[in-house]
Order: structure tokens, then sequence, then C-alpha cells
């Protein structure tokens, strides 16, 4: 099973960025589906991103704002989250195949 470690996360301004970060344990491979996804607190998990080796998708609600990428020379992918706002608010997870990571918090406010 392939090790999934998120960072990146912290507290930011409306309007602001970050960058997120996913490591995997093992190099990837060109069928890889690896995803973004999001928790808010007393909402259900929801979808942010995807990258595979064909392209991206993104929810529509951050499509615009956020860019998902890959480094397959450093086994990483990355969320750049730009434009942030209050509701963007949750904690971040990645995931590929059924592994996921423990999550990174993200918290926009004033």
């Amino acid at each position: 099973q392939v090790q999934l470690v998120e960072s990146g996360g912290g507290l930011v301004q409306p309007g602001g960025s970050l960058r997120l970060s996913c490591v995997a344990s093992r190099s990837f491979f060109t069928t890889d589906v690896i995803g973004w996804y999001r928790q808010a607190p007393g909402k259900e998990r929801e979808w942010v991103a995807t990258i595979t080796g064909g392209g991206t998708n993104y929810a529509d609600s951050v499509k615009g704002r956020f860019t998902i990428s890959r480094d397959n020379a450093k086994n990483t992918v990355y969320l750049q989250m730009n434009s942030l706002k209050p509701e963007d608010t949750a904690v971040y997870y990645c995931r590929l195949s059924t592994a996921w990571g423990q999550g990174t918090q993200v918290t926009v406010s004033l």
C-alpha cells in the first residue's frame, strides 16, 4: 500500500495563497489518478481536483483559483490555492488509488 504525506496547510487571510504538497512512497505510474479532497467541519468529504496522465479536472467551486500539478521526479503532487475564501477552510487530503494521506488543515480567516 502506498503511503501519502500531505503538508503545506496553515492559516491564511482571505485572498491569500497556499501550496499543498503530497509526497508518495513510490513513483507515479502514468495510469495513476491522484486527487485532492477536502472535508470541512460537519460536512462530507468532497472532491477538489484530480490529475492523471491525460490532464486535470477541478470542482466548480475551485476552478480558476486552484491548480493541481505533479513532479514525477519527486513523487509529489501539489495543489496551488490562490484567492482563498473562508469557505475553503477544511482538512485537505490527497488520494492515490485506495490510499489516503493524513490530511493538512487549511484555515482561511482574518
